[in-house]
């Protein structure tokens, strides 16, 4: 493995610190099968609009979403998409571990 840059490590470590939150984590999740609405984020994680904006905010700063306003909607998908790998290999470990 090549030795990263100060500035990649910074950089990897606020994307690994904006997946560090179940809510968002669910959302990032849930985006891997698609674009969403902020509605739709909302229900699934049962926060009130400003908590999941203040999520999405984060995602969005760390460039693991991107968001797009359409009328009074806002959509968000998946920015960074390798974020699904590592989500499923998380999830497959956690399964082996388990059985």
């Amino acid at each position: 493995m090549l030795m990263a840059s100060p500035q990649l490590m910074t950089h990897s470590a606020k994307i690994f610190k904006a997946l560090g939150h179940p809510s968002r984590l669910a959302m990032v999740h849930a985006l891997c099968e698609g674009e969403k609405c902020v509605c739709e984020l909302q229900e699934l994680v049962g926060s009130d609009m400003s908590t999941v904006s203040k999520h999405l905010a984060v995602l969005r700063e760390a460039k693991v979403v991107s968001d797009e306003k359409r009328g009074m909607q806002v959509y968000y998908s998946l920015r960074m998409h390798c974020v699904s790998t590592f989500i499923d290999c998380v999830e497959n470990a956690l399964k082996e571990e388990a059985s």
